[in-house]
């Protein structure tokens, strides 16, 4: 039961990081090969590939904020918050570096909507937030 509970403390550091790493990997190819074809705004590409790093910081915090001792009434509520909240910072890691890898796809032939064409990947950070929020909110309602 006290694995469980420290699987929960951990997972969303550890779910982000793997989910940031893959992320920001696709869009760093994406930069790198737009970085090969055109001739300046190099500073651009590799901004919007850094851009995924964003889940493993949220997923830091609550890892932070779950880290309390682990009582037998706590452990369920950790386990669950802890591991959903990781999967989701996870998996919209990877779809912000798909979007990120389109923005600077989409930039290399037409410069001039490369700030439009990071809107899908802002507009999926939103989610990240709303998701780390929500995760904060109820870790404060989980046991003593």
């Amino acid at each position: 039961m006290l694995l469980l509970g420290w699987l929960g403390v951990f997972a969303p550091i550890v779910l982000a990081a793997i989910g940031s790493s893959v992320a920001c990997m696709r869009a760093g190819q994406a930069a790198c090969g737009a970085m090969l074809e055109v001739e300046s705004g190099y500073g651009r590409y590799i901004g919007a590939a850094a851009m995924p790093a964003s889940q493993m910081i949220y997923g830091i915090v609550i890892t932070l904020t779950l880290n309390k001792p682990l009582t037998p009434d706590r452990i369920p509520g950790v386990f669950i918050l802890g591991f959903l909240s990781g999967v989701v910072l996870m998996l919209i890691s990877i779809y912000q570096g798909q979007a990120c890898a389109g923005a600077i796809n989409v930039s290399k032939t037409k410069p001039e909507v490369f700030g439009i064409s990071l809107a899908p990947a802002a507009l999926i950070e939103g989610f990240s937030v709303f998701s780390f929020v929500f995760a904060l909110v109820l870790a404060g309602s989980l046991p003593k």
